[in-house]
């Protein structure tokens, strides 16, 4: 699904001689190069405050200690998405209430939301799925009316940008009090390990999460909160230092092969491709398509066949895993995300995909469909 070693070929010297920095300085944690990375990110995203942290999990657990929230405050967040959007709501001992999605862009249903807003509702965490921003503006305006934080979770979405009705543009991460994003190897920025941020304008929140995200430290041995242990190592730090210069070309090519796609697959009544927003750009860290006019999982096994990896994100809603299980919720209730989970694949997306590639993979997908 993606082709790191190419990619690493390109920028091996930069890589290397920032890995070996670290070594040779044997600041590995809290080094140098975390500082230098956390000012670039500042730069390239617009965000007053960049907090590295060791995953995106984390960013996302430590983002809503941060808010004070109480045991039984319940935290809204979209039913089709990775589980660590709902697990950390779980883990605080919050509530998760989710909600359905748009058919088309896939992301968070504003008018979901608006119905699952109740007296206890103090957070919305709109994820910015495969790519593209939520629709930031409306679940602003409805998150101001109802005094509610907003936490988006950008962990596929860094550099994606999202314009607003006034015409000002913020980036994917930066609308809400919090954002947060993930380093994982696969991501558009990703490292050679575990990583992640967060991102946030407000002076005090920022200073409340470095110090969670330190054992709830700020003077050494002196514990003012309960905090965690996660944070960004030199090495780590120094491989995304590497690469954020290339991000926006990185995000281009995944834009071209998209186009590439799309013009293979459009207008095709068994294959449905990617919506996409009228607000915001789509970074593309996954390209999904709906199948809907075929047999998906036959489909998947005749790529594989061909040796073309082929993924579903994701077969299973929230709301239907055992582990979240809900008696206010049952089979039926939210009907897109379950539609999706049984038609959306995920086709290889990643920077090194060249016309020859990309022509095999879409020739493959037609025939295997008219079977």
């Amino acid at each position: 699904m993606v082709d790191l070693q190419s990619q690493y070929q390109r920028i091996k010297a930069d890589i290397d001689r920032g890995i070996q920095e670290v070594i040779d300085s044997a600041a590995f944690i809290k080094g140098q190069k975390v500082s230098d990375f956390q000012q670039h990110l500042e730069q390239y995203t617009g965000a007053k405050h960049v907090i590295p942290v060791g995953n995106g999990t984390d960013a996302l657990q430590i983002a809503l200690m941060a808010l004070g929230l109480k045991p039984g405050d319940e935290v809204i967040t979209p039913t089709f998405t990775f589980i660590a959007t709902a697990e950390v709501v779980a883990l605080l001992g919050l509530t998760p209430v989710v909600v359905d999605v748009e058919w088309d862009t896939m992301n968070m249903s504003v008018e979901s939301v608006r119905r699952a807003i109740t007296p206890r509702t103090k957070a919305i965490v709109p994820v910015h799925l495969f790519g593209q921003c939520a629709e930031m503006d409306a679940l602003m305006s409805l998150a101001k009316e109802h005094g509610l934080y907003i936490v988006e979770d950008a962990c596929q979405a860094i550099g994606a940008r999202y314009t607003f009705p006034d015409g000002s543009v913020r980036q994917a991460g930066t609308m809400g009090e919090i954002g947060c994003t993930s380093f994982f190897p696969s991501k558009n920025l990703g490292c050679y390990g575990d990583g992640g941020a967060i991102f946030t304008n407000d002076d005090e929140l920022a200073a409340r999460m470095r110090a969670i995200a330190n054992h709830g430290m700020v003077v050494r041995y002196h514990h003012d909160m309960i905090g965690v242990n996660s944070r960004l190592d030199s090495i780590q730090a120094a491989v995304l230092d590497a690469k954020l210069p290339h991000l926006d070309a990185y995000i281009e090519a995944r834009q071209r092969a998209a186009a590439y796609y799309d013009k293979a697959f459009g207008g095709n009544e068994r294959l449905l491709i990617p919506g996409r927003s009228e607000h915001s750009t789509h970074v593309f860290h996954q390209y999904t398509l709906r199948v809907t006019g075929a047999d998906r999982d036959a489909l998947r096994n005749a790529l594989q066949e061909a040796g073309i990896p082929a993924m579903i994100y994701y077969p299973v809603p929230l709301h239907m895993q055992k582990a979240y299980q809900d008696p206010r919720y049952r089979e039926g209730d939210f009907p897109v995300a379950e539609r999706l989970a049984q038609c959306v694949l995920s086709l290889p997306m990643h920077t090194e995909l060249d016309e020859e590639q990309l022509a095999f993979i879409t020739g493959t997908v037609l025939k295997a469909i008219e079977k």
